[in-house]
């Protein structure tokens, strides 16, 4: 039941609202001074309020876009207000300009909640935001799997309930469900989680959209059997959402006995189909029984009936077992003889295209887009910011201890700004490193605010952040360049704790480390091991791979050996310096490759190319890296972990020369859940997996399916691809030649990362590498920062210094639509 208050709140939505707030004009935003808007403030009516002053600059983005929420939120009864903070009039909500970063949510007088405006980024996460507040009691959040059970286990006979996983708060989903929970919030309890472990837990299914599950737990009278579920299939919309609880509503079977061109029930009125199981008296109760199966497999989709032909005037062909009544108006019937449940399930679902209900709102899906993936990482920190974080497990550095505790040993520092959202989601996964490597690591590791200390980072030439360095003595400190992730990073420190190259001294540590024995604790980071062969007197070639190895500090291993009886290495392994030697340890293989150029670039080119997989499983992280290399994808889609003998023919073929310049990889949908969508995306519907696709996405732009009717075996494959190379076997279909834009520039990861990649070093000076800057006091206050150009990474972070700090504070949300 609802608390009194959001009962009054409810009927005092119907009412015609005489006070000043509803005088005004429909969807107009109110600017009262603070007296002038608490007079007006009635008992149980809501209101949201933002409190600023006429001259601040970072209240313009905001009020643009509570502006366009008036409206919404005037549809649920609540008003919106901007409070103008004179010097006239005071008010505790008239405070520092860093004070007035939030807005208030009232019931009448009492303060409800009040909000960071930077999450209240549009108009969803307004109107989420202020709903999901005002209606704390019916909608439960939840975090673990166990929470779940228990309010399901409380709600078996007695209540259905309606769970909902959404990407996170404020999102155009989170709002849809507000909504539906301000209509339904008395009928159906709402629970609610924005936790993706909860819902791998329920389902596996295209699990990185938002989902919608009906608990039917009134019917539950064993209190040991879980709750039945029923998915919404539809993309979550406030009327979509409205559609499927319409049939959940709906009863699950109806007997008829008329013409079934002149049935309607409430699923046709939403667009759905209904389908009729045709009985007998004398089969009657199988029949029910089978009907009612049916139902249940269908519900949300279709409406089932049971049509009773001995009472039917209408005559119906007696092979017929099913009719299904399409929902457009004058379309035939379909009169099917169907040999089991499964049968009549799928030709409802593969023949029957659902329209999804479109919003009476204009909505422009570009700008909807940037919005999800503008917030969703300050969303996530907002959600987790109670979370406490093990800090301890890091030093925190001031300016009066970064110098001399950086010089003292070798460190690792991550540079971040406390207000920014990418800065605390860096420092979530920097934790996590700090927890997995307690204990262990050689290097102290440290943090330091750069919005407290921003000299500091000014001097060690932090343009950007969040960043992390790595200090060693003796050394210019190294910058991370690489994806913000607890893996990536821990690689980056794991493989910085050895030096690069390693300098090998005799045949019997080479053959260690080739093997992998010499540092068997990297190599999990590093499945490569790089050995240059040198003869003594090649001084340019070894300066060279030294100048390479440098420049891939952090992401592989790199050793080298220029004894003088480097020939034993070179005539056991086939290798004729200069040469390098790969050690493939998760094959247990080791490949040689000669060095025709021994610059700097060329040998980066070499080794980077070496890195690479033979048989890679394409991910959503590693997918840039291949596309890089404009060759055709050779895909094995898989719903789990893949046959060996798929393997190995793949590999065969390979070895063969019969896959030419395609790369063979594979893709798990379950470990990447977007593969569902490229597999309907090819053929209009997901296919049985496992499936081997040729995806040639550089020329042509077509896309061949190996034979389903054939096994993946060496010799099906080598015959496949010669008749694809001969022209005989037709596509699938064809991609889009239209060029893949993103929607800013600053979200063209590809063009960064080849960037960074064209900034390939031609000289010992050109590295990753800064002017040391770690001076006395005295030098440091006369000498001028000097600007270090560094790579571009994954995310182009906030560009920052010492004098704007306090600008690009106001100026947070226009710079939060650059990431």
């Amino acid at each position: 039941m609802m608390s009194s208050g959001v009962s009054v709140f409810r009927v005092g939505v119907t009412v015609v609202m005489m006070s000043l707030f509803y005088k005004s004009a429909e969807g107009s935003l109110l600017e009262l001074s603070p007296q002038d808007y608490f007079n007006t403030l009635q008992p149980g009516k809501a209101s949201l309020a933002y409190f600023c002053h006429d001259d601040s600059p970072s209240a313009s983005v905001y009020l643009e876009e509570l502006k366009e929420a008036v409206g919404p939120l005037q549809d649920h009864g609540i008003s919106a207000a901007k409070v103008n903070c004179d010097k006239e009039e005071t008010s505790m909500y008239c405070g520092k300009e860093e004070d007035l970063m939030k807005a208030y949510l009232f019931r009448g007088n009492v303060l409800l909640r009040e909000f960071p405006v930077d999450t209240l980024f549009d108009v969803n996460a307004i109107v989420a935001h202020v709903l999901f507040a005002l209606l704390f009691n019916e909608v439960k959040y939840v975090a673990t799997i166990e929470d779940l059970q228990t309010i399901e286990n409380t709600l078996k006979g007695k209540e259905n309930m309606i769970f909902s996983y959404v990407r996170g708060i404020g999102t155009p989903e989170h709002r849809a469900v507000m909504e539906a929970a301000f209509v339904y919030g008395t009928t159906y309890k709402f629970v609610l989680t924005t936790e993706i472990a909860l819902l791998e837990s329920i389902s596996s299914d295209n699990i990185a959209r938002a989902h919608l599950y009906f608990f039917h737990c009134e019917l539950v009278l064993d209190l040991t059997q879980p709750c039945r579920r029923t998915r919404m299939k539809q993309t979550l919309t406030t009327l979509n959402i409205h559609a499927f609880v319409k049939t959940m509503k709906a009863p699950l079977l109806t007997e008829v006995a008329e013409d079934p061109q002149e049935v309607s029930t409430i699923h046709l009125q939403l667009g759905l189909p209904l389908v009729f199981i045709i009985s007998q008296k004398a089969t009657y109760e199988a029949d029910r029984r089978t009907a009612e199966w049916i139902a249940w497999r269908l519900l949300g989709k279709a409406g089932v009936l049971l049509l009773l032909r001995d009472s039917l005037e209408v005559n119906i062909p007696q092979h017929v077992n099913v009719v299904l009544k399409r929902a457009e108006k004058d379309t035939p019937l379909d009169f099917l003889l169907l040999q089991d449940t499964d049968s009549v399930v799928s030709y409802v679902e593969n023949n029957i295209s659902y329209e999804e209900i479109q919003e009476d709102e204009d909505c422009d899906m570009d700008t909807l887009d940037l919005g999800i993936q503008d917030d969703e990482v300050a969303e996530t920190v907002y959600r987790d910011r109670k979370r406490p974080l093990p800090l301890e497990l890091m030093v925190d550095l001031r300016e009066e201890t970064f110098n001399t505790t950086v010089a003292a040993s070798d460190s690792v520092v991550l540079f971040y700004a406390g207000w920014q959202a990418v800065s605390m989601a860096l420092l979530q996964s920097y934790v996590e490193v700090a927890v997995k490597l307690k204990g262990t690591s050689p290097m102290l590791l440290t943090r330091i605010n750069c919005a407290d200390w921003p000299d500091v980072c000014t001097k060690q030439n932090v343009t950007e952040f969040p960043a992390v360095k790595i200090y060693k003595k003796g050394q210019d400190p190294l910058s991370y360049a690489g994806m913000l992730g607890t893996e990536d990073l821990l690689r980056f420190i794991q493989l910085n704790k050895i030096s690069c190259p390693v300098s090998i001294t005799s045949v019997q540590e080479a053959e260690e480390y080739l093997s992998g024995e010499l540092y068997k604790d990297l190599v999990t980071y590093s499945p490569v091991s790089v050995l240059g062969l040198f003869s003594p007197a090649m001084t340019t070639a070894k300066e060279g791979f030294t100048e390479a190895a440098n420049y891939l500090k952090g992401s592989a291993i790199t050793g080298i050996y220029s004894e003088e009886d480097v020939w034993i290495l070179s005539k056991k392994y086939a290798a004729v310096p200069p040469a390098l030697l790969l050690a493939r340890h998760k094959e247990s293989k080791i490949e040689t490759v000669p060095l025709t150029s021994t610059q700097a670039q060329d040998v980066i080119q070499v080794i980077t190319n070496g890195l690479l997989e033979t048989f890679p499983e394409i991910t959503v992280e590693n997918l840039p890296t291949y596309f890089r290399l404009q060759k055709p994808l050779l895909i094995l889609f898989s719903d789990g972990s893949i046959n060996t003998q798929h393997i190995e023919a793949i590999l065969t073929v390979a070895k063969q020369g019969h896959l030419g310049s395609l790369i063979p990889c594979w893709l798990n949908v379950k470990n990447t859940p977007v593969g569902r969508g490229i597999l309907q995306a090819y053929f209009g519907h997901l296919p049985p997996l496992p499936l081997l696709l040729l995806v040639n996405l550089h020329s042509g732009g077509q896309v061949f399916a190996f034979p389903s009717d054939k096994s993946i075996t060496q010799q099906n494959l080598a015959s496949w691809l010669k008749k694809l190379e001969a022209g005989l076997e037709n596509y699938i279909t064809i991609l889009s030649a239209q060029e893949w834009k993103p929607p800013l520039p600053a979200y063209d990861f590809l063009r960064m990362m080849d960037a960074a990649a064209s900034q390939q070093p031609t000289s010992k000076a050109e590295f990753w590498k800064e002017t040391d800057v770690q001076e006395n006091d005295e030098e440091e206050q006369e000498d001028q920062p000097v600007a270090i150009e560094e790579p571009l990474g994954m995310l182009r972070m906030k560009h920052w210094n010492r004098n704007n700090l306090v600008k690009e504070t106001e100026k947070s949300f226009q710079h939060d639509k650059e990431l």
